[in-house]
This record gives structure tokens, C-alpha cells and sequence, in this order.
């Protein structure tokens, strides 16, 4: 009687462990950040539309994060201030990389006067980041630092180009 009880305990046991490991169904709350580095201007704005995550090494896994759209002024972003630019449920993972989808309202004001920012391809493609960051479980964050004093290059005919620097922090 007592290896019935024992038999049928194991049994159930077996079964609610391999319930939990086949739901495989966690998510991660996900948080990216904006923050800068000094440069030497008055401002630089980025115009972000959009913050998409991948979690696979194809196209196939991307998850479109509900991101605060906006014209960011990279400066006011410096010196440990950051922002919190997109949060989103993404299932728990590897996050292979994250693109953010940029508008037309990019500019660099130096002195008093502004100057558009063009962003080679940046609202098509977006500008990509490519990596490999376990989430955790429950919440995780991430900080991407806009390097704004490597990123922009002035041409010899005075305009201004932004060929981000991004770096995953």
C-alpha cells in the first residue's frame, strides 16, 4: 500500500516538473535607456521614432517596444542622466540586437545657429546595434550611450553627419 503512495507521489511529482519546464513561456519587462557623452555644442537632437528588439540571429524575432517617440537632445543626457526611451514584455532570452527607427527632425545647433543632421539611412534601416545580453527573468534594463563627440562629422562643405557610435552599457 505504502509503495502505492510512493509510486503515485513520484509520478505526480514528474508531472508538475515537466509542465513547468515545457511552458518555456517566461518573459523579461525590458528597459532601454538613452544617455551621452560631453560634446561641444549647444545640441544635438535625435529624432527617435521607434525601438525594436531582436532575439534570434535571424529576422524572423523582432518585438517592437512601446518607446516614448521624440526629439532627444542628446545633451541633456550627460553626466549619469538618463532616460528611460522604451519599455516592452519580450520573451526571455538571448537579446541578439536593437534598431531605432529615426525621423527627419535630426539637428546639431552649435553657437546660435542649427544645422540639420543627416543620418545616412538612419530612418529607413534604422541605426542597428548588434550583441549578445542574457536577459533576466523578471526585469532587466539596458543603457545605450549615444556617443555624440564620436558620432558627428562635419563635411568640408559645412554639413553635419551623424555615423553613430552606440555602446551597450
Amino acid at each position: 500500500m505504502k509503495f502505492r503512495y510512493f509510486i503515485a507521489a513520484a509520478v505526480l511529482l514528474i508531472l508538475i516538473n515537466a509542465c513547468h519546464k515545457e511552458s518555456g513561456n517566461e518573459t523579461t519587462q525590458l528597459r532601454v535607456r538613452l544617455t551621452d557623452n560631453p560634446y561641444n555644442a549647444s545640441e544635438v537632437n535625435i529624432d527617435i521614432r521607434q525601438v525594436r528588439v531582436n532575439l534570434r540571429d535571424d529576422s524572423t524575432g523582432w518585438v517592437d517596444l512601446n518607446t516614448v517617440a521624440g526629439v532627444y537632445n542628446l545633451l541633456d543626457l550627460q553626466h549619469g542622466i538618463d532616460t528611460v526611451l522604451a519599455t516592452g514584455t519580450v520573451p526571455t532570452g538571448t537579446l541578439k540586437e536593437i534598431r531605432f527607427v529615426l525621423g527627419s527632425a535630426n539637428s546639431i545647433k552649435i553657437d546660435s545657429t542649427t544645422y540639420p543632421l543627416t543620418i545616412p539611412s538612419g530612418s529607413e534601416s534604422g541605426l542597428k546595434v548588434k550583441f549578445n545580453k542574457q536577459l533576466n527573468a523578471t526585469l532587466d534594463s539596458l543603457t545605450v550611450d549615444f556617443d555624440a563627440a564620436l558620432s558627428i562629422i562635419q563635411t568640408g562643405n559645412g554639413e553635419y553627419k551623424l555615423k553613430p557610435v552606440l555602446k551597450i552599457k
